[in-house]
């Protein structure tokens, strides 16, 4: 449930998640509920290995925390300043719930950079490069002064997509 093969790390981690419910005016019934959506939501995340496991107990802390403070800020009898100082934590904790959610998805490789080619430049004989390439000279070349080619493939056919670092240079498919 925590995403470690170690029982203790697991059952550190789960009561963890537990221990940050609010839970002092929920009877037993509605604590054991609370409980068992807290250990539901854990299961959920899907913790691939202990930093997900951490990561999916802060999502039930933030989250709990978060519901807390709408709630709160929600009571009849809350006064202005009690009202607006709930609803203020309750934001502040939605966007550190959003921030979790990103951190785990960039650990999961989600956040990974895209890459997007829009105009391509192929000389004769010459090869494409991925990547940034800034040149150190004054004045440079125009692009309306250089020669464009289609880049084409036969259908079937597949293009070469080993790359070895950004930046380098990579064959092309010339026609």
């Amino acid at each position: 449930m925590a995403g470690s093969p170690s029982d203790d790390f697991n059952n550190i981690v789960i009561n963890q998640a537990l221990g940050s419910l609010w839970t002092s005016n929920s009877g037993d019934e509605v604590r054991n509920q609370q409980y068992q959506a807290a250990i539901a939501a854990m299961i959920a995340v899907k913790p691939a290995d202990e930093l997900e496991g951490m990561l999916a107990a802060q999502l039930v802390a933030v989250h709990s925390a978060a519901m807390e403070a709408y709630r709160r800020a929600m009571i009849s009898e809350q006064t202005a300043y009690g009202r607006d100082s709930n609803l203020k934590h309750a934001v502040k904790l939605s966007r550190v719930y959003t921030e979790l959610l990103q951190a785990l998805g960039k650990h999961r490789g989600k956040g990974q950079q895209k890459v997007t080619v829009e105009h391509v430049h192929v000389h004769q004989g010459g090869q494409a490069i991925v990547g940034a390439v800034a040149t150190g000279g004054r004045g440079g070349t125009r692009i309306e002064d250089q020669p464009h080619a289609a880049i084409t493939h036969e259908p079937g056919q597949t293009l070469p997509s080993e790359i070895e670092a950004v930046g380098e240079a990579v064959p092309s498919a010339c026609g």
